[in-house]
């Protein structure tokens, strides 16, 4: 019987003798697709651009003309949009996202905590295409009648900003954009906040309010020191949802090739213009044009999570030090 069961032991170890190196084949597979992938996007942004830079050179970038009638186009007012947008959602949502990762994690009551995570995280469930209704219809009426005449009364002859809320309360524009952003991002932002926070050591912290610390001072020099790291990656995050956002933003940006300093004026971004006009390009050159308008997106996201990547290892080797 001893012989016997020896045998039994042998024969399954050996079985997976053959199982790892199928498992390593199989992950290196789903690996190699991925980047095929990407690479596969790549190329052909790159080839259907081909043309719109061959027309008008590095000067697509910079220009802000936008006509189909008369064949000149530039990605200048939708590149200009893409980025006013997302930084008011970072300037808006970030706060707030860490707002609510704080108070979940250091003041809510346990009761609540489970609740408040949950509703918070069934905001990402929410297609955008209802942010974009609820914008509309719900967030455009109150900043026209309320909120955009306020800050053109208080706010637009301040020097220095009053350039930024110069213009009617149109209600649609740059500025409300960025607030539906700011909404979206919330939950991804907060979430990762959330959970890196809740590694912080209890012991850490525990200590420092031992020495009389108050909650704001513990976050302050106990959970943010710890935590930077994916801190900043959740908020990197955030902006590259908020850079590719298409149909909340085409809702409410009010879609003008115009480029404006007010932040009340209406404009677009590179993912609004894909989707409103991507199915009318009639001539090569547009489609050509809006092909280069992607690969600017592309590249711009890649730009800002590289940077984001740097900046997380530069953290983590100074940490180390």
């Amino acid at each position: 019987m001893a012989e016997l069961s020896a045998d039994q032991a042998v024969a399954p170890r050996s079985r997976l003798q053959f199982i790892d190196p199928l498992f390593k084949f199989g992950t290196m597979f789903f690996a190699i697709v991925v980047l095929a992938i990407l690479g596969g996007i790549i190329l052909y942004l790159a080839e259907g651009s081909i043309p719109a830079f061959r027309a008008f050179g590095l000067g697509f970038l910079v220009s802000d003309a936008w006509n189909p009638a008369t064949g000149k186009f530039g990605a200048l007012a939708p590149l200009y949009g893409t980025i006013m947008t997302s930084v008011i959602a970072m300037v808006v949502g970030v706060p707030l996202s860490f707002g609510v990762a704080i108070f979940i994690t250091e003041l809510c009551p346990a009761w609540a905590k489970r609740t408040l995570s949950t509703a918070i995280e069934l905001l990402a469930g929410i297609p955008s295409i209802i942010y974009g209704m609820w914008g509309l219809f719900t967030l455009v009426p109150i900043l026209q009648e309320d909120v955009q005449p306020w800050l053109i009364k208080y706010l637009g002859h301040t020097p220095l900003i009053d350039v930024l809320f110069k213009g009617p309360p149109l209600g649609v524009g740059v500025l409300t954009a960025g607030l539906i952003l700011a909404v979206m991002v919330l939950p991804f932002i907060s979430s990762i906040m959330r959970d890196v926070f809740e590694t912080v050591p209890p012991m850490l912290k525990e200590s420092a309010y031992g020495l009389g610390c108050t909650t704001w001072e513990v976050v302050w020099n106990i959970v943010l020191p710890y935590t930077k790291v994916g801190v900043i990656g959740g908020i990197m995050l955030g902006l590259g949802r908020a850079m590719g956002e298409t149909m909340a933003v085409t809702y409410v940006i009010g879609n003008s090739a115009r480029i404006s300093a007010s932040l009340l004026a209406p404009g677009k971004s590179i993912a609004s213009t894909l989707a409103n006009e991507f199915n009318n390009t009639s001539e090569d050159l547009y489609l050509s044009s809006m092909i280069a308008l992607g690969l600017v997106l592309f590249l711009l996201t890649f730009i800002v999570l590289a940077a984001a990547k740097i900046l997380l290892i530069r953290l983590q080797l100074r940490a180390g030090a």
